[in-house]
């Protein structure tokens, strides 16, 4: 099966419970989206890549014009679409597709916000590049994402770990790796905040309906890493952990 494929399967198979999850709904980072989205001159147009079950894109929609949700799984679409009609956001609407080629003309958005779903996204510099196309000149990009520490011996445990719960994972950036991945693509940026997630690995693991053998197998992971990385990763007696996630905010440099 090709990656893309994996990717819709697995959201599509799990959208319901995304937007219930405390992780994807809660956050200081949907409170900032917002107020950037607030700043701009004008109420702006904002695209949503790889929404989700939508919840940055209800963070905005309140000062925005309009929100387009896209991602690649017709499912999430169709949780995202129910859940903003029942919240009485009229203005999102969704559009599926692939980042790697977005069907939008170019120019079309003030504002294009990412969270919490680069890490699937098979090739994240053809996606910077079609974002850059989309975005208007004045335009603000928002990347919010997991990242994987700069130390090698933690980045290898948490993409081991990453797989082993979720086939479609393909890589947690560290934020060297952003901030250079969006320089090439012709931006400015910034990083942000960056802050700890705590994963209930129980949570975690059922949200992706992880089978019990790769459950198995992370768990060995964890308790066979080296100290100083269980440490880094603040790893429980049930192995629940902490991760990393850095807002990035980038402007594209004037051509």
């Amino acid at each position: 099966m090709q990656q893309q494929a994996v990717v819709a399967q697995q959201f599509g198979n799990t959208a319901s419970a995304y937007l219930t999850s405390t992780v994807h709904a809660q956050g200081a980072d949907l409170v900032r989206l917002r107020e950037i989205a607030a700043a701009l001159p004008k109420r702006p147009l904002v695209l949503d890549l790889g929404c989700g079950a939508g919840h940055a894109s209800f963070a905005v929609a309140p000062v925005a014009e309009s929100v387009t949700a896209f991602d690649l799984s017709p499912q999430m679409l169709t949780v995202v679409a129910h859940a903003a009609r029942d919240r009485g956001l009229d203005n999102i609407g969704t559009r599926q597709g692939n980042v790697s080629s977005l069907p939008f003309a170019d120019a079309s958005f003030c504002m294009v916000v990412t969270r919490f779903s680069a890490h699937h996204w098979l090739d994240v510099p053809a996606a910077l590049r079609e974002v850059k196309r989309v975005l208007k000149p004045r335009g603000v990009f928002v990347v919010i994402d997991i990242t994987a520490p700069e130390t090698p011996l933690h980045d290898t445990t948490l993409q081991g770990v990453e797989l082993l719960r979720d086939g479609s994972h393909v890589r947690d950036y560290r934020p060297s790796e952003w901030t250079r991945m969006l320089d090439d693509a012709g931006f400015t940026s910034e990083r942000g905040n960056d802050w700890k997630l705590e994963m209930k690995f129980d949570d975690w693991t059922a949200r992706m309906r992880t089978p019990a053998e790769r459950v198995a197998a992370i768990r060995s992971l964890f308790r066979t890493a080296p100290e100083e990385t269980r440490g880094y990763f603040a790893v429980q007696p049930d192995d629940s952990f902490s991760i990393d996630a850095t807002l990035f905010r980038a402007a594209p440099r004037p051509r």
